[in-house]
């Protein structure tokens, strides 16, 4: 019984500690407080109020800040979908010469550091025209090795018997993918779009890199030019806050999927 008690007071603590952050964002949210305090208890709102969220969405180029990430997210997600079911289905069931050669090759590339490809990177985008574009969050995000890697690794665990009996039944390649392999595939490509979501909503190091005007700004970028440019800790919690939500939306949403779709893939 004391062991019981002290591994759930050890579990609340440990989730108290990851849950404090998040807290104070949702309650520094609605605080009309422009700077932090020394007072460690500054962010609970003594009298809340909606104004940091009335100024963010009466301020335009916060919405333009959300629709660029709606851009340089959506986009990317449903052709990482598309294009990894595809790949991963050729990777796990057809053969071909040099396929195991060629995955391997693939699955190098995600073990070099993205920080020492970023200054090639850069070069080659500028020789495009692509910096200030979306062409440089956008292009290179179209399909991920990792959801390749995952597709494949699912549909390995799939019998062939599925495969054979459709040919049997006189159904060609194209048929047997969109027909039988894509319906058993849906938990593994919503994990993929799930992840693809949060990578590309979330990233604020390629934007810092790629895109100096304002206008073009996704909202981790934007927040963080707020941040240098104001200050106000009550419309970052705000801005932070509703940046939080689609993130949150897409995964409760998937929740069911992006579960099994890990457990099926065999990634630990």
């Amino acid at each position: 019984m004391v062991k019981k008690i002290i591994s759930y007071t050890a579990l609340l603590l440990l989730g108290a500690c990851f849950l404090l952050p998040f807290i104070i964002m949702i309650l520094g949210s609605f605080k009309d407080a422009q700077y932090a305090q020394m007072d460690p208890l500054f962010w609970i709102p003594d009298q809340p109020t909606l104004k940091n969220y009335i100024y963010i969405f009466r301020d335009g180029i916060f919405l333009r800040w959300i629709m660029n990430s709606v851009i340089v997210t959506i986009i990317p997600v449903i052709s990482q979908m598309v294009f990894c079911a595809v790949l991963g289905y050729i990777f796990a069931k057809k053969q071909f010469p040099g396929r195991e050669v060629l995955f391997w090759i693939f699955m190098a590339v995600i073990m070099i550091p993205q920080q020492l490809l970023i200054i090639p990177k850069y070069i080659m985008f500028s020789d495009f025209g692509w910096i200030n574009t979306f062409n440089a969050l956008i292009i290179p995000e179209l399909w991920g090795i990792m959801g390749v890697f995952l597709v494949r690794q699912f549909l390995q665990g799939i019998p062939n018997d599925f495969e054979e009996a459709a040919y049997i039944d006189g159904a060609n390649d194209f048929q047997i993918f969109f027909k039988v392999i894509l319906p058993l595939s849906i938990p593994v490509v919503a994990t993929v779009g799930t992840f693809s979501f949060i990578s590309n909503w979330n990233d604020l190091f390629q934007p810092l890199i790629y895109l100096t005007q304002e206008k073009m700004f996704p909202i981790t970028l934007g927040l963080a030019s707020m941040l240098g440019k104001e200050g106000n800790f009550g419309i970052e919690m705000a801005g932070s806050a509703i940046s939080f939500v689609p993130t949150f939306l897409i995964f409760l949403f998937f929740q069911r999927y992006f579960t099994e779709g890990i457990q099926m893939s065999g990634l630990k």
